[in-house]
């Protein structure tokens, strides 16, 4: 039974009131504050109207008192009946949000210290029949850390390294400061008769066509000696048919006893729990595997243990199960390093994003927003999220929606960029119940694919040490390199483990080690230069050249797990959180969007590719372009060496606040300009131009498919400007050469999971005496299914893009847009925009040519209304005219060039 409340929230001073008299059934509480559970503090506060939104402005500063007070939750439940001799009543928490006290009807039955544990509690004895009471009390966490020691290194802040709690709660580089307190979880009441299921867990031994075989496991818990009870596990099929069983014997009333067993539990039979386990194979003949949605379907079980006493069911275990196998090999056929994902025997290339948790305030954060993300993630061709180990061990909702969809998840234990108590017995304690609690919660997720022990610890240790910030031991080494594996051993073995990311350090490199395991690469952005060897000082260069992504071609990663860089979130998002006149580049409310350590990387960054934004019009397109064009160009280069790099994992997927990031889709779950190019660039066939200015142009095609690819691709040249009257002429010819362009045909034959160079061409013969400023080349296929790939040869502060005209034509009832180039330029960037969260464009931030259309199809997910009156459409060089918003066409005029050079200009209507 989930007990819902209604729940009652109130605070006081630290030692106000006696904890006794606010635990009493009997306490007057109509007067607290009315709150839902799962929840938190923070947002019941906004919802009733008690604080401002801590997103807005500078706000979250404002609501730093809350975590200085003790909170107070109350509800109450009805029991039915009382519970009988054999019986148990107990009572669990999924999630308190962190130093806890609980009372049952008065009495204090249990604490807690740890927001990533499930608690149970015994309450048999203090329930009544009728109305009981809960109660439970949160400590300010200072009183748990301030007399602890502080250990040299904890990023942003060492008050956590005690603290078992989401580490992005204290501040990160991308998310503020906001300590989180309350229910976070689920609050269940379970009434066991006889026994109770401890632990289901099934494991696929091979899944091969004919037959695949998996073992099945479960532990048993008997409230009375001598219980007998068998345990039956059944897989289901999708329709509800079985298609396998057996039956597990768990507990013998007639269990072998030594010395006075015998005696003790005829004399004392509630005394002694009995605890039984058994084990089992099914075999299931032609099985469905479980697939990544690229390659197959992720086909789902159901997998049914019920515990029966006699002929009666005492419990029930029950969740959808994928037949599959996986391994992490960290070697190729030709004995090369390697460090790739098997699945049912084939090779995985991990597409995908970092994972961090959907809203800084974790308990309120609805199913709606994690079903958003996750579909949005599949519909942009991604196959794996890892989980970040600073946020949380993830709700279930986020592993059912990746076992549905067939999204590998990569999952960090929650021990992120600090050193960590290992030598505390009370502090190792907590974390072993951590990872047991979490590693059988979740250990049955067919799309749960590796843990790994922490984010950057080992590899940041090492360079702290050599920099001179930390003097001393690597404190937490033993959790990640002994607790954990020894754990994983027992709980879950087999299933890959990885002590941290990165990892490798062969060779003499550090734990970012280029040839060995999985790496970070924070070169751009971050300036780090690599390569770094152990020991070495490690070196920063916030240059235009430390900063490019062009140094990701100077990556040659087996497994790429982090990077990425800014961009801006849209233009919704943030103005629904600044203040009016504030809305401005360079403004102190639009430094406050951004948490980062060192504002002058975006400056660079955009400085050497397109140029210093003048305003927030500016800011917002040129760092969006820059993010998308830049991951392309990174993660094409990582895919165009899959025979060494097999996974490309975007730092980061989504927000937890309104504000500037790495993210590819903002925390309105409005996606960026990246993750409109990802459709690309993440898709299973991609067509891939390889250049550089004045090197040949070389043609790729990548095929993660598990088919051969037959047909052309074809390499047209665009002028950037086309002749007058060629707009016209375009929609009554399909002739490149009617257009200016110029046409270079490959033959492609390309094997399964492969990446082919096709041929190449000389700038100059590619250019046939065009400007390498003046054109755009496109990659286009026949023969087989691939999308359009467009490229410029230049940066685009370098590019001579005159500003063009758009016609916009708006249907309401079908709810689209279709956007055409009526100029004579290109388009650049054209961007369509509302004033509203979650609104689902089927295309968006895309180039057209002159005579060029594109249809956009508009949704949004909840079925609100959109508001067509406020819709924008742009591009970066489409100038604004008088008239309507659209369905009118738009004017441009030729841009003004700055320091003797043609820009992009932002201009929005």
């Amino acid at each position: 039974m989930i007990i819902s409340g209604p729940w009652k929230l109130q605070h006081f001073e630290i030692g106000e009131k006696p904890p006794l008299e606010l635990a009493a059934p009997g306490l007057d509480d109509r007067f607290w504050i009315e709150t839902n559970v799962p929840s938190d503090v923070h947002s019941t506060l906004l919802a009733r109207g008690l604080i401002d939104s801590p997103y807005y402005g500078h706000n979250d500063a404002k609501c730093r008192w809350i975590e200085r007070k003790e909170w107070w939750y109350r509800t109450t439940f009805e029991l039915e009946a009382m519970p009988g001799e054999a019986e148990r009543i107990e009572l669990v928490f999924e999630g308190l949000d962190t130093y806890a006290s609980v009372f049952v009807n008065g009495h204090e039955i249990g604490s807690t210290s740890n927001m990533f544990r499930c608690y149970t509690f015994d309450i048999t004895r203090i329930v009544r029949e009728g109305r009981n009471t809960i109660a439970v009390r949160f400590d300010p966490l200072y009183l748990h850390h301030r007399d602890k020691e502080q250990l040299e290194w904890s990023s942003y802040t060492k008050e956590r390294q005690w603290i078992r709690k989401a580490a992005m709660n204290f501040g990160w580089d991308w998310g503020p400061r906001i300590v989180t307190t309350g229910i976070w979880g689920p609050v269940r009441l379970e009434r066991h008769k006889l026994a109770k299921l401890t632990s289901v867990y099934a494991a696929t031994l091979s899944a091969r066509a004919e037959e695949a075989v998996i073992q099945v496991s479960a532990e048993v818990e008997a409230y009375r000696s001598g219980t007998a009870a068998v345990a039956v596990a059944r897989l289901l099929d999708a329709e509800g048919e079985e298609v396998a069983s057996a039956t597990l014997s768990v507990l013998d009333a007639g269990e072998t006893l030594v010395g006075r067993q015998a005696a003790l539990r005829q004399a004392f039979p509630n005394a002694i729990h009995t605890k039984g386990a058994a084990s089992a194979e099914l075999r299931v003949a032609c099985p469905r595997r479980w697939w990544t949605h690229d390659l197959g379907e992720p086909y789902l079980y159901t997998l049914q243990v019920t515990l029966l006493a006699g002929d009666e069911e005492i419990d029930r275990y029950e969740q959808p199960f994928g037949i599959r196998t996986l391994e992490l090999s960290l070697q190729q056929p030709d004995g090369s390093p390697s460090f790739a994902f098997i699945l049912n025997g084939i090779k995985v290339y991990a597409k995908g994003a970092n994972w961090i948790p959907a809203d800084h305030l974790i308990g309120s954060i609805p199913e709606s927003t994690y079903r958003g993300l996750i579909e949005l993630a599949v519909e942009g061709q991604m196959n794996m999220l890892r989980v970040w180990a600073g946020g949380i061990y993830e709700k279930e909702i986020f592993y059912e929606e990746c076992d549905r969809r067939g999204v590998l998840v990569w999952q960090d234990f929650a021990f992120a960029n600090a050193l960590f108590p290992d030598f505390n017995r009370d502090f190792m304690d907590n974390v072993r119940q951590e990872i047991i609690d979490n590693v059988k919660r979740l250990r049955n997720r067919a799309s749960l694919a590796l843990w790994c022990g922490n984010n950057e610890i080992d590899w940041l240790y090492d360079m702290k040490s050599a920099a001179g910030d930390i003097t001393g031991d690597f404190f937490g080494e033993t959790i990640y390199h002994e607790l954990i594996p020894g754990l994983l051993a027992e709980l879950d073995p087999y299933r890959p483990y990885w002590p941290s990311s990165p990892y490798g350090a062969q060779d003499g490199y550090d734990a970012n080690d280029p040839n060995h395991g999985d790496r970070h690469n924070w070169q751009v952005w971050h300036g780090s230069v690599y390569p770094r060897m152990q020991g070495e000082k490690p070196l920063l260069d916030y240059s235009i050249e430390g900063v490019t992504f062009k140094n990701f071609k100077k990556d040659f990663a087996l497994f790429s797990s982090e990077f990425g860089m800014h961009a801006s979130a849209n233009r919704y998002t943030l103005e629904k959180n600044i203040p009016e006149g504030q809305f401005t580049w360079g403004s102190a409310e639009m430094a406050y969007r951004n948490k980062d350590t060192n504002h002058r990387k975006g400056i660079l960054l955009m400085e050497g590719y397109t140029g210093i934004p003048q305003d927030i019009e500016e800011y917002m397109n040129f760092s969006m372009l820059t993010q998308a064009e830049g991951l392309k160009y990174g993660i094409e280069h990582y895919r165009r060496h899959r025979h060494r790099n097999s996974g490309a994992l975007v730092w980061q997927l989504n927000d937890s606040w309104p504000g500037t990031s790495w993210s590819m889709i903002d925390y309105e779950l409005l996606p960026k300009a990246s993750y409109y190019y990802g459709k690309k660039f993440f898709h299973p066939v991609l067509l891939s131009l390889e250049h550089e200015p004045g090197e040949p142009l070389r043609v790729w095609v990548v095929n993660d498919t598990l088919e051969q690819l037959e047909g052309t691709v074809t390499l047209t040249v665009h002028p950037l400007v086309w002749q007058d009257g060629v707009a016209e002429a375009a929609e009554a010819s399909e002739d490149a050469g009617d257009r200016g362009a110029r046409q270079f045909t490959f033959t492609a034959m390309v094997p399964p999971q492969t990446a082919l160079l096709l041929g190449s061409l000389d700038e100059a013969e590619a250019l046939v005496g065009l400007a390498p400023e003046e054109v755009l080349v496109e990659l286009s296929a026949a023969g087989f299914s691939a999308p359009v790939n467009r490229y410029y040869l230049r940066d685009p502060k370098d590019i001579r893009l005159p500003a063009t005209e758009l016609d916009v034509q708006v249907d309401e009832a079908e709810q689209t847009v279709t956007v055409t180039v009526s100029g004579q330029a290109i388009a650049r960037l054209v961007k369509l925009e509302m004033p509203l969260g979650q609104v689902r464009y089927s295309d968006n931030y895309f180039d057209l040519l002159p005579g060029e259309s594109r249809t956009v199809r508009l949704r949004h997910p909840g079925g609100l209304p959109l508001p067509w009156a406020a819709l924008r459409v742009g591009a970066l060089n489409a100038a604004a005219g008088p008239g309507k918003r659209y369905g009118g066409r738009l004017r441009g005029t030729l841009l003004r060039p700055r320091n003797g050079t043609r820009r992009p200009s932002v201009r929005f209507f």
